[in-house]
């Protein structure tokens, strides 16, 4: 458990979106599985932000408080702000 920031670039130069999340990772037989929860709950215009940047393609870098990154896919979103991620493929 702990905090992360999703980021969706748009290409190498250009983030258009960072958001904060807290993360709980689930390790099955041969990959993982991240339920996290956008936090603080932003207000309503960037959830739909968020929603609209998932729609145009769901892969995000994770990246970790060390720096380090992760690419991900975000599965699923709530309008809660509750999140299914998976490694990318």
């Amino acid at each position: 458990m702990g905090t992360a920031t999703l980021e969706w670039w748009a290409h190498r130069l250009t983030c258009l979106g960072a958001f904060e999340v807290r993360i709980a990772i689930r390790i099955t037989d041969h990959s993982w599985t991240c339920d996290a929860s956008l936090c603080p709950l932003p207000p309503a215009q960037e959830r739909e932000d968020f929603a609209s940047l998932v729609e145009v393609d769901p892969f995000f870098a994770l990246r970790f408080d060390d720096g380090s990154t992760l690419d991900v896919q975000v599965v699923s979103a709530d309008a809660d702000g509750g999140l299914v991620i998976t490694a990318a493929r």
